[in-house]
């Protein structure tokens, strides 16, 4: 129920559309949106889904990629060779993804939902999405006949997006809980819901950490490296590279940390022939119907709910045939207990406690940003003074707008919203600004320089 929101603010170039998110894009364009109850649904669903999302190394770097061109080009002090150094380096971080991993798919039907979407008739669609609703030119533009609107299914997750430019098609869904519909449809072909195998193999392919949960409850998190599966593609091994930890109901277990098992985590799996219930420092052997044996001393039991978790070994030997799978030299083992794999799901169980253990991922640091220069920095008073002005109701005298209208001929002769909100003043108290003909003959010439600023400009003039 918490909505967290950048705090950073555009800049006046990019008013039209802003390539990094800021405080008008969360509180002008999700919070309101957020009221309606059956989106509110939507919403709660799509992060419970996508919390269990499996995402891969190249998802990291694309989502670095991405966030450093939209910081770079919205910092004013950003150089035209850095933006163009960051625009490579994500068209490059694209062009080395050769899998659509599940969370890339959510990301995808988000950002053609949360983000961009438009709901309702065909006839008269009407915009939901956040991005569309805080960009001054998309939001204008998206009844034009040249971005396609294209009816909202499962197969969205097929188009990708670029964060930093306008879009050119957009999806438009019935009502809102036709979105979650979809967004069940797609769960189901997840790898928390599917698990066996097929789970595994997206684990294993993603190379980050994910947790594998077996018919017992017991889960292991870690990062996948091995299974092994029987001609009838039952798995019955499974292998972990470094810290793993052991967790019941995504609570760690006690003695099971990430830390504990730094140095991975693997173990047989399946049916074991005869009887499974030994004494605590009893030596046996476990005959498992893959082939693989184990010998050793029972030294712990971990239970929950009457059924073994884990049983820890001393002096254990592990082997399938000629090949030997764990020595005793190697010290204590811990045997998953488990027949199946019901689920696989992206990140850690006990998430906090192995974030904690093992520092997680890190963000690249992001600096301070400013859209103050020395450039504009008297544009930004100027901007002030008009601000305190409209605040205190009908100017008494326009010696105040006129200065700075002066100001504005003398120092900023390309500013064009200033203009705007002095004629916009002039309008509303009916002032008869000397001047007005100049600021329309400077907004005409300011038109001339570039089509978005035209826009704005001719919608701003039909407004007042």
């Amino acid at each position: 129920g918490i909505l967290p929101i950048a705090c950073e603010m555009r800049r006046l170039e990019h008013l039209a559309y802003t390539p990094a998110p800021d405080i008008v894009h969360e509180a002008a364009g999700h919070a309101p949106i957020i009221a309606d109850p059956e989106y509110a649904a939507y919403l709660h669903a799509y992060g419970e889904i996508s919390r269990k999302a499996i995402f891969s190394k190249k998802d990291i770097e694309l989502y670095e990629a991405i966030r450093d061109l939209s910081d770079i080009k919205e910092d004013p002090k950003s150089t035209p060779t850095q933006i163009q150094t960051a625009q490579v380096q994500l068209e490059k971080t694209v062009a080395s993804i050769h899998y659509i991993s599940e969370a890339t798919c959510l990301a995808r039907m988000s950002w053609w939902t949360i983000e961009y979407g438009l709901v309702g008739d065909s006839s008269d669609p009407k915009i939901y999405g956040a991005g569309l609703l805080s960009s001054l030119g998309e939001s204008y533009n998206y009844l034009s006949k040249e971005v396609i609107k294209l009816p909202f299914t499962y197969d969205c997750i097929q188009t990708s997006y670029d964060i930093t430019r306008p879009q050119p098609q957009l999806y438009l869904t019935r009502d809102f809980p036709f979105l979650t519909g979809v967004l069940e449809e797609f769960a189901d072909t997840m790898a928390f819901r599917r698990g066996g195998v097929e789970g595994l193999a997206k684990g294993k392919f993603a190379q980050t950490v994910t947790t594998t949960v077996l018919d017992t409850g017991l889960q292991m998190s870690g990062v996948l490296e091995d299974f092994r599966t029987d001609i009838h593609g039952s798995v019955y091994f499974l292998k972990f590279q470094g810290p793993t930890q052991l967790a019941f109901q995504d609570q760690e277990l006690e003695g099971q940390s990430a830390q504990y098992h730094r140095e991975g985590f693997s173990s047989p799996l399946g049916k074991i022939k005869g009887k499974n219930e030994f004494q605590i420092n009893s030596k046996v052997t476990l005959e498992f119907e893959s082939g693989i044996q184990l010998i050793g001393i029972l030294k712990n039991k971990i239970q929950k709910n009457g059924k073994n978790l884990v049983l820890g070994f001393e002096d254990c030997t592990i082997k399938m045939g000629a090949e030997i799978l764990y020595r005793p030299e190697w010290g204590k083992f811990d045997m998953a207990c488990g027949e199946s794999v019901t689920s696989v799901f992206g990140g850690a169980a006990d998430r906090a406690k192995y974030l904690a253990d093992t520092g997680g991922y890190k963000q690249s640091p992001r600096k301070p940003k400013t859209n103050l220069t020395s450039e504009n920095k008297k544009l930004n008073e100027l901007y002030a003074q008009v601000r305190a002005i409209r605040e205190n109701g009908k100017p008494d005298k326009n010696d105040a707008l006129f200065k700075i209208h002066s100001e504005l001929e003398k120092l900023y002769p390309q500013d064009w919203l200033l203009r705007l909100e002095l004629l916009e003043l002039d309008a509303t108290y009916a002032l008869n600004l000397s001047f007005k003909e100049a600021l329309l003959g400077r907004l005409t010439e300011i038109s001339k320089l570039a089509d978005d600023k035209a826009k704005m400009i001719a919608r701003g003039l039909e407004l007042i």
